[in-house]
C-alpha cells in the first residue's frame, strides 16, 4: 500500500468533537495531529488547560492504536495559533491543502499522487475569511469535499478518507 505523510491541522472544536477528530485521524492513519486556535475556535485554552488537552488527547489517541491495531501513535502537537502555526517551515514536497465548501478545486482530483499532505480544517464555523485569506498567501490551496457544509468534525473525517482512499493506504 501506498504511503501518504498526513498531518491534520485542526481547529479546536469544543472536547467531543475535539475527541472524536483525534480518535478517528488515529483511525484513519494520520501522522500528525497539529491544534490550531482560531477566531471561531469555541474552546480558550490558558497553560493548564493546554497541558491537560493534550494530555487527553494522547489519551485518547493511545486508545485508537489499540482498538484499530496501529502500532505508530500520531504526534499531537502542542496547540497553536493558526498565525503561528501559518509561518512554520514546510517539508519539501508536502502539499497544504484547506477545506473550503466554496472552493473551485476538488479535494478528490487534487489528492491524486500525493505524498505528504498538511490539511487545515476550520472549528465550529469554520475559518474567518482573514485566516482563509493568510492559508491561500502562504501556499494552502483551497478544496471542497462537495456541495454540502459538513461539521468539522465531519469535514476532518471524510476528508482524511478521502486522501487516504485516493492517495494512501485504503486504495
Amino acid at each position: 500500500p501506498a504511503t501518504l505523510a498526513l498531518t491534520l491541522v485542526q481547529g479546536i472544536a469544543r472536547s467531543e468533537r475535539m475527541d472524536l477528530v483525534v480518535q478517528k485521524a488515529t483511525e484513519l492513519g494520520v501522522t500528525a495531529i497539529q491544534p490550531v486556535v482560531m477566531a471561531r475556535s469555541v474552546v480558550k485554552l490558558d497553560a493548564a488547560t493546554r497541558a491537560k488537552k493534550l494530555a487527553h488527547w494522547r489519551g485518547i489517541a493511545i486508545a485508537a492504536c489499540e482498538q484499530c491495531g496501529r502500532a505508530r501513535l500520531p504526534a499531537i502537537a502542542e496547540p497553536l495559533a493558526l498565525a503561528t502555526w501559518l509561518q512554520q517551515p514546510v517539508a519539501a514536497g508536502a502539499h497544504r491543502l484547506l477545506l473550503a465548501p466554496d472552493a473551485k478545486r476538488s479535494l478528490v482530483g487534487t489528492a491524486a499522487g500525493l505524498r505528504a499532505v498538511l490539511l487545515l480544517v476550520g472549528p465550529e464555523g469554520g475559518l474567518e475569511e482573514s485566516e482563509q485569506d493568510a492559508a491561500l498567501a502562504v501556499g494552502y490551496l483551497a478544496c471542497r469535499l462537495g456541495p454540502r457544509v459538513l461539521r468539522s468534525e465531519t469535514a476532518a473525517v471524510a476528508a482524511l478518507t478521502v486522501l487516504q482512499s485516493v492517495a494512501g493506504d485504503l486504495t
